[in-house]
């Protein structure tokens, strides 16, 4: 099993930062990419940004230009810089990483950190 602990969730201005972080920890073994995805309420779960272990990224549309997505591989740690933030951003924010063990892929969750923008 693979747990992933999230933090830096919580209230913010509208045009403020906020910067959130991910641990993996358990039979990691290998990982290939570790990445925030975000869920409004009444909305489907939608991507906001991913990379991979070769640095590759890839961003959400509608975040592009604000948020920044870095990694620690050694301490197996990802972090969400989010400046210029909207009201519109506001959701819960989960971690999430893919890799493998021997014998199987694995794709695990985080429990979810609450980012608000008040405007």
């Amino acid at each position: 099993q693979v747990q992933l602990v999230e933090s830096g969730g919580g209230l913010v201005q509208a045009g403020g930062p906020l910067r959130l972080s991910c641990t993996a920890s358990g039979s990691i073994f290998v990982i290939y990419a570790m990445g925030w995805y975000r869920q409004a309420p009444g909305k489907h779960r939608e991507l906001v940004a991913v990379i991979t272990n070769s640095g590759s990224t890839n961003y959400g549309d509608s975040v592009k230009g604000r948020f920044t997505i870095s990694r620690d591989s050694a301490k197996s740690s990802v972090f969400l810089q989010m400046n210029s933030l909207k009201p519109e951003d506001t959701a819960v924010y989960y971690c999430n990483v893919k890799g493998s063990r021997p014998g199987r892929n694995y794709v695990s969750w985080g429990q979810g950190t609450q980012v608000t923008v008040s405007s």
